[in-house]
């Protein structure tokens, strides 16, 4: 497997893409979340071929976004639990079936996004940290945080210019 530079970027999205790797990760994660938890389940679920499933499980689990356990002593078998930090990432997973259901399925919702109490269908959205408001894609723009280093700050800079420049 190549290295890939993204885990020494600064951009928490270069990290992040790097951190899940490839589109198997998030598939299992996906169904980690969804309540599956034994490698059979996985494999007959996903159709995926068992040596991938292994290794992509074993990484899963040194990434701390599962943990493994046996629940079975001879042979010796596992199930895997999603981690808080793979909770935390059920948000992206709706962002995505979100987008993907709007653009990219044209028959309409294979699945749907509902709250688990009341059914209330769901979508995602960026809502502020204060106001609680629900912000539109137009209302986001991406700034230096207050941890940003030379990298993120040479790159808005770049694009200060680039606007400035065509204003």
């Amino acid at each position: 497997m190549r290295t890939s530079p993204f885990p020494s970027m600064e951009c928490p999205i270069a990290r992040s893409v790097a951190q899940m790797g490839d589109a198997w990760r998030v598939l299992i994660l996906r169904d980690a979340l969804l309540g599956f938890r034994r490698f059979d389940e996985f494999e007959t679920g996903l159709g995926i071929a068992p040596n991938i499933l292994a290794k992509r499980l074993s990484g899963l689990v040194a990434d701390g976004l599962l943990t493994k356990r046996a629940y079975q002593q001879r042979p010796v078998r596992y199930e895997y639990e999603p981690t808080p930090k793979a909770r935390d990432f059920q948000l992206v997973i709706a962002a995505l079936a979100t987008w993907g259901t709007k653009w990219l399925s044209p028959k309409g919702a294979t699945v749907a996004l509902v709250d688990k109490e009341s059914g209330e269908l769901l979508e995602s959205a960026v809502v502020g940290q204060t106001s609680r408001r629900v912000f539109s894609r137009d209302d986001i723009r991406f700034i230096p945080g207050p941890k940003a280093g030379p990298e993120i700050l040479k790159r808005a800079s770049r694009l200060r210019a680039r606007k400035e420049k065509s204003s």
